[in-house]
């Protein structure tokens, strides 16, 4: 599976506008993004392809030096349960 980062998401599909699945986020400042969505194609559904592109933003979030906040129910939920992040997480 191979995700690809566009304007404010991670995207698996061809093009941001044409995705199978995507996260978006919007930068808050002060090397902060919310994560607002995760949407996953039905055909995608039940493979774990959610929890991977958040892995991706985290990875990313690491990588790149900013913190994650989540308004989108899935990505805070996860991010709550989740010990590995809570370096990137602020809660």
């Amino acid at each position: 599976m191979e995700f690809k980062e566009g304007k404010n998401c991670i995207y698996l599909g061809p093009d941001q506008d044409h995705y199978k699945a995507i996260i978006q986020y919007e930068d808050c400042g002060q090397d902060q993004v919310n994560i607002t969505h995760t949407i996953v194609d039905s055909s995608l559904r039940g493979q774990g392809v959610a929890g991977k592109l958040l892995e991706a933003l985290v990875e990313k979030a690491r990588k790149d030096g900013f913190k994650l906040r989540a308004t989108c129910s899935y990505a805070k939920d996860k991010l709550d349960k989740t010990q590995d992040y809570q370096d990137v997480y602020l809660g």
